[in-house]
């Protein structure tokens, strides 16, 4: 007899419009592993970086979705940055602006650093900082830049050469290959523990761990979370982490309707710092810069999740007979229990179809990367089941 699952979750939204200008949410594009326990960075590999060079003086992002100036313009003040980018004629455009903070963090690349970039495809131009489209909330003496290292941070506008000081703050455009979406609510209250950024499409633990813990501990808490019905929680690498912040707010630099319990503190991320590989990237909530310390100091958690469009993992049932094995997989995927008429269907975490199917005990999955799948079982009982694949 088929199980038949009804699910009701009452969502909340407020009017919060807010405009689109990414596709997707660009990974860090850390492909180290750093520890042996499941569930950093390089273990997750959504949305790697990916870029096409126009041969023009201009990259586009592909998964982002907007295009970026391949060399920077140099060294300047943060006022000079707005008259260069809004006066800039670049690969036939002439509507460059300067990058909101999270367009800015986006294209930053965290397996390098010094650059913390692909100097395959944007020119490294030695510099230390770059301007955002942003000053800190009630000081218009603090502007948002990324840096060569691969943070994210408010820092004085008077730090640049030109307006007196000792760093390089360059600027870099961008434009809007389409028009952005504006989008009326930018998240929701599922009702269930968790709130839905529909920005990102990730959804987010509601209320985070309330005890600190060291970064392996964290992995652990995170990967052993059983929220909403589901078990793909992960911790956020730090560019998920930082998609969170909102700079107009301050202590803590968050939507409080939606996060009232986040508090000003540190947010572990599941990123190392590339050249210190003792110390990992955490996010701090008092005006929402992004830094590094030890992985023995304790912080806190907030954890994460994909919001597959075509799979329903709320749903998953954990009743089901039929055993699957190993778990963590590397290669092969081994049934038991079945009784063999059943249908198969691998999908990723953003629920993108791997594999569908009676053979799948034939399949080699060698070549799969690392990370959480889900696999959909059709047969006399239908059942989901969560995989990891090492």
């Amino acid at each position: 007899m088929r199980k038949i699952i009804f699910l009701f979750i009452t969502t909340f939204s407020f009017a919060q419009s807010v405009t689109k200008t990414m596709n997707l949410l660009a990974d860090t594009g850390q492909n180290t592993s750093y520890t042996a326990t499941f569930g950093e960075d390089n273990d997750y590999s959504i949305n790697m970086p990916s870029f096409t060079n126009n041969a023009n003086g201009t990259i586009i992002d592909t998964v982002t979705g907007l295009m970026w100036q391949q060399a920077d313009g140099s060294e300047m003040t943060i006022e000079s940055a707005y008259t260069y980018a809004d006066n800039l004629v670049l690969g036939g455009f002439s509507d460059w602006r300067l990058p909101t903070p999270r367009e800015s963090f986006s294209i930053l690349n965290h397996q390098n650093t010094n650059p913390a970039l692909n100097t395959t495809y944007f020119t490294n131009t030695n510099a230390g900082y770059w301007w955002t489209n942003t000053y800190q909330t009630g000081d218009n003496t603090k502007v948002w830049v990324t840096n060569a290292g691969g943070g994210i941070g408010n820092k004085p506008k008077s730090e640049t050469i030109s307006a007196g000081g000792t760093s390089k703050f360059h600027a870099r455009a961008v434009r809007d290959i389409t028009t952005p979406a504006v989008i009326s609510n930018h998240f929701t209250d599922n009702g269930n523990g968790t709130i839905t950024d529909n920005l990102t499409q990730l959804i987010w633990q509601k209320t985070p761990n309330a005890t600190a813990v060291t970064w392996e501990n964290a992995i652990t808490y995170a990967e052993g979370l059983s929220l909403a019905s589901a078990n793909d929680w992960r911790l956020p690498n730090i560019k998920e982490l930082q998609s969170l912040n909102d700079e107009s707010l301050s202590n803590p630099s968050v939507n409080q309707t939606f996060f009232g319990s986040i508090g000003v503190k540190n947010y572990w991320s599941s990123t190392t710092v590339q050249n210190q590989t003792l110390n990992a990237w955490f996010w701090n909530t008092e005006f929402g810069i992004t830094t590094f310390g030890l992985k023995t100091t304790v912080n806190y958690v907030i954890c994460v999740k994909g919001n597959p469009v075509n799979l329903a993992i709320n749903s998953v049932d954990l009743k089901s007979k039929i055993k699957v094995f190993p778990n963590p997989f590397s290669s092969k995927i081994t049934i038991e229990n079945a009784v063999g008429n059943e249908y198969f269907k691998l999908y990723n975490e953003i629920g993108l179809e791997i594999f569908s199917g009676k053979n799948i005990e034939k399949k080699d999955f060698s070549d799969l990367l690392k990370g959480i799948y889900i696999l959909e079982i059709k047969g006399e009982t239908d059942s989901k089941i969560k995989l990891i694949k090492q």
